[in-house]
């Protein structure tokens, strides 16, 4: 077999960086509309009533981490938000979240269920406005829209706006200290910025991505699944998988394995967004459901690179053989995540020991829980014999 064999590709896999696909033609940024700074009531109300009249307003914040000392003498970062920055078409407004005690007024627009909020990298900026009560209702994440195309090395601010638009976005200011008062004009120009690009990045996204972008919608609809499915879903479950089906079927939530496998079933196919279904298929992975495979196999091909991903691990740690030969097209996706989530997969599936079960745990009289742990250790085979079986694959 030659050197340029797509065994070889497999095995160094490491050296293959970024996306490889095709892109559509970069656009050109919208003209630069007015800037205004709100540290008054009344200018914040001004705001409110412009930000009100569009139906898609981009916000960024910036924030910064204030050390306090708790009882007890433990001391912890607390972040405190500086600016919140809210642009729109032709106007951005950058307000001092310092200054401006009360910004209950910006509920008006955040938790408007009507109006669709754009961030990028959500999860940060969401956490230190509900610091300050404001909680967004509806709102799309821009920056795990771009994870699901290009993947997670591809979908920073910078690299979209080079990607979309050919403008370098300079960060430089990034860890400045934004509490300080005046902000130099150059700051206030800076984080405006950051909101205004937001905004037509979402263009971009929409006019070329539409279907993906729609999957990352969170507009506080509710997915019909399974009690005890959905803290696994969420990100917060307290339980082991095992352990949360113990619970389930001591409170009559289950009744037995077939439930399980129904309940993740239905799940699949009412589960739209990416991060949520990638959650559900390590659900399923980890509590060993083989029977869904045929479920998973077509997830190989789906829109998204994160799901592409999730699919191929899951379908490797099921030990699924029938998965071998799909897995393997996707050493070619475009995206480095599904690339490298294929080649795990690949050695999981192409190795001669079965993937151990998990223990079922126990619950003692007293509420105490316990696992019998075996030993899963594997023996350390020349792994000639899977990249054999692989090549044979390939090239058959």
């Amino acid at each position: 077999m030659s050197d340029n064999s797509p065994l070889t590709d497999l095995e160094n896999l490491e050296n293959l960086h970024g996306y490889l696909g095709t892109t559509p033609p970069p656009g050109k940024l919208p003209p630069r509309g007015e800037r205004f700074w709100v540290d008054r009531p009344a200018q914040l109300s001004h705001a409110v009533n412009l930000l009100k009249q569009s139906g898609v307003v981009a916000v960024d914040a910036e924030f910064t981490q204030v050390r306090s000392r708790s009882q007890g003498d433990v001391v912890s970062n607390i972040p405190r938000l500086a600016l919140l920055q809210l642009a729109i078409e032709k106007h951005c407004f950058v307000v001092d979240a310092l200054r401006l005690a009360d910004l209950s007024p910006l509920m008006d627009v955040l938790g408007n269920p009507e109006i669709a909020v754009l961030l990028h990298g959500a999860g940060a900026d969401m956490r230190v406005m509900a610091e300050r009560e404001l909680r967004v209702a509806h709102y799309y994440d821009l920056e795990a829209t771009c994870r699901s195309i290009f993947g997670q090395h591809e979908s920073s601010l910078a690299a979209m706006l080079q990607r979309a638009f050919g403008y370098h976005l300079d960060k430089s200011l990034q860890r400045t200290d934004w509490t300080r008062r005046p902000l130099p004009p150059a700051m206030v120009a800076y984080a405006a910025r950051d909101a205004e690009v937001t905004l037509a990045l979402y263009h971009w996204l929409d006019l070329h991505y539409h279907a993906i972008l729609q999957l990352h919608e969170m507009n506080g609809e509710v997915d019909l699944v399974a009690h005890w499915i959905e803290p696994f879903l969420r990100g917060n479950a307290t339980l082991s998988p095992e352990m949360a089906i113990a619970e389930a079927k001591a409170q009559g939530q289950i009744v037995n394995r077939a439930q399980v496998i129904a309940d993740c079933r239905a799940a699949l196919v009412m589960v739209k967004h990416p991060m949520r279904r990638n959650r559900l298929l390590r659900l399923i992975a980890d509590l060993s459901l083989t029977q869904l495979t045929g479920d998973l196999l077509p997830l190989l091909q789906a829109p998204t690179s994160d799901e592409r991903a999730a699919s191929a691990r899951a379908l490797g740690r099921l030990s699924a053989q029938s998965a071998i030969e799909p897995i393997s097209a996707l050493l070619t996706d475009p995206v480095l995540d599904v690339r490298k989530a294929a080649q795990t997969a690949l050695r999981n599936l192409l190795t001669k020991e079965p993937r151990q079960t998990r223990p079922a745990p126990a619950r003692a009289a007293d509420g105490t829980r316990s696992w019998v742990v075996e030993n899963t250790q594997s023996s350390n085979d020349d792994d000639n014999g899977w990249k054999s079986r692989l090549r044979s694959i390939i090239d058959a």
